[in-house]
């Protein structure tokens, strides 16, 4: 299985993005957890809170590992295809969130990004409008700027390939098709 991983600040369209793709390449996608947890249980989280969330990030991801595998035992299509697995979020964001609101993370994550292994990164770029959403908390450019350049300063220092995608409506989601079909 290849596990695609879509990172960037909010509102850069991650979740539409992962959707799309996994759509294109008839395979299934792993939301962000954290969206459901926030939803569910408010937007005044803790340090604590952060932990929470990745290990539910973690268990919504093997989840859906365990699906594509079915899928691929059970499918006559294009078998490269049904190998793929989009994930929105990963814990390098978790690592981020934490050490941006909190100033420290948790060791667990960081043990994550260790263990947990991905085929290729999707970075998504800021030059998509912000829009305002319950969850989100960071509407200015300046803040959005920097938290992409904290992504791609991690994705610079790995050895996992990454692109950074930007566009656009459709340019953006054609500029992604062309990384993953480059990759594969």
């Amino acid at each position: 299985m290849k596990k695609i991983v879509v990172i960037g600040p909010e509102s850069t369209g991650k979740s539409s993005l992962c959707e799309a793709l996994a759509h294109h390449y008839h395979t299934l996608w792993c939301p962000e957890y954290a969206r459901e947890y926030l939803l569910k249980n408010g937007t005044n989280y803790s340090y604590e809170n952060l932990l929470d969330i990745a290990k539910g990030q973690i268990a919504l991801e093997e989840d859906k590992m365990k699906k594509v595998e079915g899928r691929t035992k059970s499918s006559n299509s294009n078998l490269l295809s049904s190998q793929l697995l989009f994930i929105d979020t990963d814990m390098y964001v978790m690592k981020v969130w934490c050490e941006y609101v909190f100033g420290e993370c948790h060791s667990f994550i960081l043990e994550q990004i260790v263990e947990r292994k991905y085929d290729l990164y999707l970075l998504c770029n800021t030059d998509l409008p912000w829009v305002k959403d319950e969850l989100r908390e960071y509407p200015d450019e300046k803040n959005r700027i920097e938290l992409f350049n904290i992504y791609k300063d991690i994705l610079i220092n790995q050895n996992v390939p990454f692109a950074i995608v930007s566009g656009q409506g459709n340019e953006r989601f054609e500029s992604a098709v062309r990384f993953v079909d480059n990759f594969l």
